[in-house]
């Protein structure tokens, strides 16, 4: 079962023009420094929500809510994602999905079920084990952006600026070089 670390039943923020609830999927194989969710690391928390309840929350919501986005932590960590957004499309919502791309694997399994995509570049992919403490992490962040490029599906780029960690000169940078893989929302 998904593994899920909290539940907003409305905003209007993580989907731009959509009403949606947003599922924080639980884990991340990351520790960027300056992350705003870190209770969501975990690969498991004692104040986990049921799937279950999760699920009789947006029937209730039917007809209510757009779509949901399934955000994190990093949603794609967990393998049961694909087939919870098969329960969730079955209840006749949108898809969207928050993601920084630690999976391209996984992101290319979901990306057929998927409406929108919030895509989170972190810095310039080479500096992302700086970041992230991950090594190999720039590349697999690269190869996702690649697939959510090349899918069609609809999707923004976006950076969190932590001024200790990325200056305003790698920003810029960083925006020319999206700009040459084909970002066109950053």
């Amino acid at each position: 079962m998904l593994r899920i670390g909290g539940l907003t039943p409305l905003s209007t923020s993580d989907w731009p023009g959509m009403l949606a609830a947003v599922v924080f999927c639980q884990g991340c194989p990351w520790r960027c420094g300056y992350c705003h969710n870190p209770g969501l690391i975990p690969a498991r928390d004692d104040r986990e929500i049921p799937w279950e309840d999760v699920l009789a929350f947006l029937r209730r919501r039917q007809g209510l809510l757009d779509g949901v986005v399934f955000s994190g932590g990093e949603p794609t960590v967990q393998g049961d994602l694909l087939d919870a957004m098969r329960e969730v499309r079955a209840l006749g919502f949108k898809i969207g999905l928050h993601t920084g791309g630690a999976y391209p694997q996984h992101l290319a399994a979901v990306l057929p079920l998927v409406d929108w995509v919030g895509f989170d570049v972190k810095a310039p992919f080479a500096d992302y084990p700086r970041i992230t403490g991950a090594a190999g992490s720039g590349e697999r962040a690269l190869t996702s952006l690649q697939q959510v490029l090349a899918s069609g599906v609809g999707h923004a780029v976006r950076t969190t600026v932590h001024p200790a960690l990325l200056t305003d000169t790698a920003l810029g940078g960083l925006a020319r070089d999206l700009a040459v893989c084909g970002v066109k929302h950053y």
